[in-house]
């Protein structure tokens, strides 16, 4: 049918209003949606309870604290294993530990794992990792390396510039981004800020901490760190700001799994599985917001992936997309989230395994016969002297001899009331009147074990930490990608070969 001049001029001026509309940021029926850009800021061994907007009362973090205010606050949320490298294969692959290979420290993924670089790549994004990777095989995560930030996490120094970070942000304009921070505060040694600014005697410590000398002072170090971090974090939102892509960028803040104390990271309490985590997106998220939603690190990925416009279904993903929370269309998430820990090779074997509702944790411990040893917590002066201290009051300090022996010495079965005893200090396995929830958790557990194909006691093992090594799937720093001008190393400690030192200064 033959159109009009007057059709065709109205039709002309149609396509100018759509035009100026999307120029103005206002979408019409038949303008595609601009998908967002993502920037994932992660700090490392921070527990969340010491940020003010989770009740910290030691430190303050603005920053953090104004950015959790500007979007959706998460009050559920939990890593899988409160461990670096497992947690960070987690929020990368949306998958479980098991699933991804990534069942212990240091330890690398399986041939064909894939992560958010493919997902969000094969929709059209440039995905750039700044800071620290500790994520391999490259294959799996050939993240695009960002300069600027200090990549390993036991460095004692911290210098950074945002100047790659911007550059990658506006590289390409007409591609959208997903960009990774990953900050190494606060983990130890803590030697990053200024520990004077705290009077030790006025610290509050939590109530699983023996109260020695040594821990105010570590605990000192630790908080600088922290406020060390806070002021980071600003600076990255800043650079942000300043590309003027910010009113487009979903951000996602999360504080990795707990700090490096005894009852935090490298086990399946709450202290250390239980994270930080906050959304801001603009337009979309509602400012001031909470949820009560469980999520977990799995469960990013597939948000991510259907926030781009992608369809995370069929993936053989284990997380599930919480966009509907995030956008104020569903108040409820997940009714379990799982745990486990493995301390193959931070100490002798000690399998865990845990799940949690709103109420109850339920944890099992598959070798309550033996002693459970943290490595790093035997070597005092480098990663701190408060363990040592800890065990030296517990001679004479009945709460320290408690401490050590609920970190050393651990019953079959533990079950908490989390809600009300959040730092988990009253096991109520032997309780007949909580017998229900304990089987019913302990059936829930076992169901998700046998679903992941997690054997148990046997996965926490030498034989099996080697014979993944011999099937190729051994640790390794990551390879120079292509448009960068040097290495950087993936993980802990001193990569292979000759490294270019750094000149972390403190701040």
């Amino acid at each position: 049918m033959r159109r009009s001049r007057r059709d065709v001029l109205k039709g002309i001026g149609g396509g100018m209003l759509a035009a100026g509309l999307a120029r103005a940021g206002l979408a019409t029926p038949d303008t595609p949606v601009k998908k967002p850009n993502f920037l994932v800021i992660i700090t490392d061994d921070l527990t969340y309870t010491d940020l003010g907007s989770y009740g910290g009362q030691n430190v303050k973090t603005p920053v953090i604290d104004r950015f959790i205010a500007s979007g959706m606050k998460f009050e559920y949320a939990y890593v899988s294993m409160s461990m670096c490298c497992p947690c960070r294969h987690e929020l990368y692959s949306g998958l479980y530990p098991m699933r991804s290979g990534a069942t212990w420290n240091h330890c690398t993924a399986r041939p064909g794992t894939k992560s958010i670089c493919h997902y969000l790549g094969n929709l059209g994004y440039r995905v750039g990792l700044a800071g620290k990777g500790h994520v391999t095989p490259r294959a799996s995560y050939p993240f695009q390396n960002v300069p600027g930030f200090e990549r390993g996490c036991c460095s004692t120094t911290n210098t950074y510039t945002v100047d790659g970070i911007k550059a990658f942000m506006t590289s390409e304009p007409e591609k959208p981004f997903c960009l990774v921070v990953a900050l190494i505060l606060s983990h130890t040694p803590w030697t990053i800020g200024d520990p004077g600014q705290f009077t030790l005697d006025q610290l509050k410590l939590p109530p699983h901490f023996a109260d020695t000398p040594e821990t105010r002072q570590d605990y000192a170090k630790y908080l600088a760190e922290i406020a060390a971090v806070d002021k980071q974090i600003g600076d990255v939102l800043k650079a942000l700001d300043d590309t003027g892509r910010a009113d487009n960028t979903l951000v996602l803040f999360t504080s990795e799994q707990g700090g490096q104390w005894p009852g935090a990271k490298w086990t399946c309490w709450e202290q250390g599985m239980h994270t930080a985590l906050a959304v801001r997106w603009p337009g979309k998220v509602k400012p001031g917001s909470t949820t009560d939603a469980l999520v977990q690190y799995a469960d990013v990925v597939p948000t991510f992936i259907e926030a781009a416009g992608g369809d995370a279904k069929g993936r053989k993903l284990d997380g599930m997309s919480f966009l509907d929370v995030l956008t104020g269309k569903k108040t409820t998430h997940r009714t379990y989230v799982y745990g486990m820990h493995n301390n193959v090779p931070e100490g002798p074997p000690y399998p865990i395994r845990t799940i949690r509702t709103k109420r109850f944790r339920y944890i099992w411990n598959l070798t309550p016969e033996a002693e459970y040893v943290e490595k790093h917590m035997e070597v005092p002066r480098k990663w701190g002297d408060h363990w040592a201290s800890w065990k030296k009051a517990a001679k004479t300090d009945e709460h320290a001899r408690k401490m050590v022996n609920r970190f050393r010495r651990r019953p079959a079965e533990e079950l908490y009331q989390s809600n009300e005893d959040a730092y988990e200090l009253t096991n109520l396995a032997a309780d007949p009147k909580y017998a229900k929830v304990k089987a019913d958790l302990r059936a829930e557990l076992e169901r998700w074990m046998k679903e992941q194909g997690d054997p148990g006691m046997a996965r926490d093992t030498m034989e099996a930490l080697t014979a993944n090594r011999k099937a190729g799937r051994r640790r390794g720093p990551m390879k120079k990608p292509a448009d960068t001008t040097r290495r950087e190393h993936a993980g802990h400690g001193k990569p292979k070969g000759k490294r270019r030192k750094t000149s972390r200064e403190k701040r």
